[in-house]
C-alpha cells in the first residue's frame, strides 16, 4: 500500500493506484473521502489537507504514459504521522472503489 521516504524535513508516504484519472479528479476524490477541500487547484502544487500536520498531493504519469498515479502523503512531524494518514486515506479510497497497490516493506 505505501512506500515511505524522507525528503529534507518532510516525511512522505506514497500510495500507488492503477487508475486512469486526471490529477484534479483524483484530488477531488481525495478531498471527498477526507472531508476536505483542494487547496491551490490551479497551482503547480495543489494539495488536500488531511489534518493540521499532514497533506496529500497527486502525481500522475506524463502524457501518454499508462497509470499508475501516486498520492503522496506528507508530514513535517514524523514518518509515523504520514504513515497513519496514508493508511487512513487508503482505507477511505478503497471504500469508494479504488484499489491501492500492496504495501512494499519499509527499509
Amino acid at each position: 500500500m505505501a512506500h515511505t521516504r524522507c525528503v529534507g524535513t518532510l516525511h512522505v508516504v506514497t500510495l500507488v493506484i492503477d487508475l486512469p484519472i486526471t490529477k484534479l479528479d483524483a484530488l477531488d476524490t481525495v478531498a471527498f473521502v477526507a472531508d476536505g477541500e483542494v487547496e491551490g487547484a490551479g497551482s503547480v502544487s495543489p494539495r488536500v489537507w488531511l489534518s493540521t500536520d499532514a497533506w496529500a498531493q497527486v502525481e500522475i504519469p506524463k502524457f501518454a504514459d499508462p497509470p499508475p498515479l501516486a498520492i503522496d502523503v506528507f508530514s513535517e512531524t514524523s514518518r509515523e504521522v504520514a504513515l497513519s494518514h496514508a493508511r487512513r486515506l487508503a482505507a477511505a479510497l478503497e471504500e469508494v472503489g479504488w484499489t491501492i497497490r500492496p504495501e512494499r516493506p519499509v527499509r
